[in-house]
């Protein structure tokens, strides 16, 4: 069961390249599961029983199970993730030359190890725009090219003898990758022409694009007993995964179990389809109205209601135990850790931490406590932003790792296994 369960993970990270083909993937698992597609410009037709999902920008979703009509004193039992990951960004006009070799242009996106990104087979997918009959409403498709197309090359220790006392890399430099050489002209449109022909379209029609660069190797298991899982992406893959799968389980028969995935976590979520925006809470009141309830249900509804925030924590580095809290360690194999944080970079307090810990104990399930050092100031999640906008108790949760931000990332076999465990006991209520 581990086994399996573990290999369609992988499955998932591999066939989600970006936060677009994310949802794709969440959309995929969803219809098979008969979820009902909600189409967010149309009027909504719910019944008690049913199981529906809608998205927003290609690149966020929301399913839920309407579980029982009593919504206002049973309130919503929701699971909240995200589905981009740090990495670089394509820029527009990319394609340069420098004495034959051809680069993109590329920025940063979210904080990634930069180091982590040099000599890796990488490749390209994400989002086309192409023109349409509606001048507001372009079409779009999505892309992966699927195959190593590019390379970021560290420069060899004889031109930089100070490479393993470290190194500041300039984005702007350092980490453009190269496409291919040429002896003689090429075309400027390479990149263009490419997608073109991947998505049997006019490159004529291309109107614009937003393309990522992801690590090509597929992710896998390692360690002496495959205890470890590494992969590209499993901030936050492994959570939406877990959350995924609780909601296609979910068993609960009081009121509304939901899941949402969203974009942008790692630049702050200031868009339309990240936690900073009215997505989550605008569902939530449609939901209401739909079924036939007043706009007052909704308000008492959020005061019945609970987040569970999903976003990966921190193991214990073996090689670098003084980062880590002295008196929490947190341990592969030990469970999920509870995140908390004296200045709410997560949402924990006392009451919802003993919640979860409820959970977990009524079902057997072993968690442990993740805090920062005092001195370092740690990252965030979207259940700060996500809380405050719906005024609910709300818990942070995350299956521990190491390497968080890297270009490929290690967390433990049994800890991902607890984490699902967990999500669904949490369904079940």
């Amino acid at each position: 069961m581990q086994q399996e369960l573990t290999q369609k993970l992988l499955d998932f990270i591999n066939a989600s390249p970006t936060m677009f083909h994310a949802t794709a993937s969440c959309i995929d698992r969803l219809e098979k599961a008969d979820f009902k597609f909600l189409n967010p410009s149309k009027p909504w037709e719910l019944k008690v029983g049913g199981k529906y999902y809608t998205t927003i920008n290609d690149s966020a979703v929301i399913a839920f199970c309407i579980n029982s009509d009593d919504i206002e004193n049973e309130g919503f039992k929701i699971i909240g993730t995200h589905g981009d990951a740090p990495g670089f960004r394509i820029k527009p006009n990319a394609q340069m030359g420098t004495e034959g070799y051809i680069k993109l242009n590329t920025e940063g996106y979210g904080g990634g190890i930069l180091s982590t990104w040099f000599d890796r087979p990488l490749s390209v997918a994400g989002r086309v725009a192409l023109k349409s009959d509606d001048l507001l409403r372009p079409t779009t498709k999505l892309v992966d090219l699927n195959k190593p197309i590019l390379i970021i090359p560290n420069l060899a220790i004889h031109m930089n003898r100070e490479v393993n006392n470290g190194v500041k890399f300039n984005k702007q430099k350092d980490t453009l990758p190269i496409l291919t050489y040429a002896h003689e002209p090429v075309s400027s449109t390479l990149m263009l022409d490419l997608l073109a022909q991947t998505l049997n379209v006019s490159a004529s029609d291309i109107l614009d694009a937003d393309l990522y660069l992801y690590p090509y190797e597929k992710g896998m298991c390692v360690g002496l007993n495959e205890e470890f899982i590494s992969a590209a992406r499993l901030d936050d893959l492994s959570m939406t995964y877990s959350g995924l799968e609780a909601i296609l389980h979910n068993t609960s028969k009081k009121g509304i179990s939901m899941f949402v995935c969203y974009d942008n976590e790692e630049i702050g979520s200031h868009t339309k389809q990240g936690a900073d925006s009215p997505y989550l809470i605008r569902t939530m009141e449609r939901i209401l109205l739909s079924l036939g309830k007043e706009r007052e249900a909704l308000f008492m509804a959020l005061e019945n209601s609970f987040l569970l925030s999903g976003d990966v924590a921190h193991l214990s580095h073996p090689n670098y135990m003084e980062k880590s809290d002295p008196t929490n360690p947190v341990l592969p194999g030990k469970g999920p850790a509870i995140k908390v944080n004296a200045n709410f970079s997560y949402t924990t307090d006392s009451d919802s931490y003993a919640v979860f810990a409820g959970i977990c104990k009524a079902h057997n399930i072993p968690f442990q406590v993740f805090v920062n050092r005092s001195d370092e100031r740690g990252g965030s999640t979207i259940g700060p932003i996500t809380a405050s906008h719906l005024g609910i108790r709300s818990v942070d949760i995350g299956t521990p790792m190491l390497a968080m931000h890297s270009a490929r990332e290690l967390m433990a076999v049994e800890d991902f296994i607890y984490t699902v465990e967990a999500m669904k006991a949490f369904f079940s209520i």
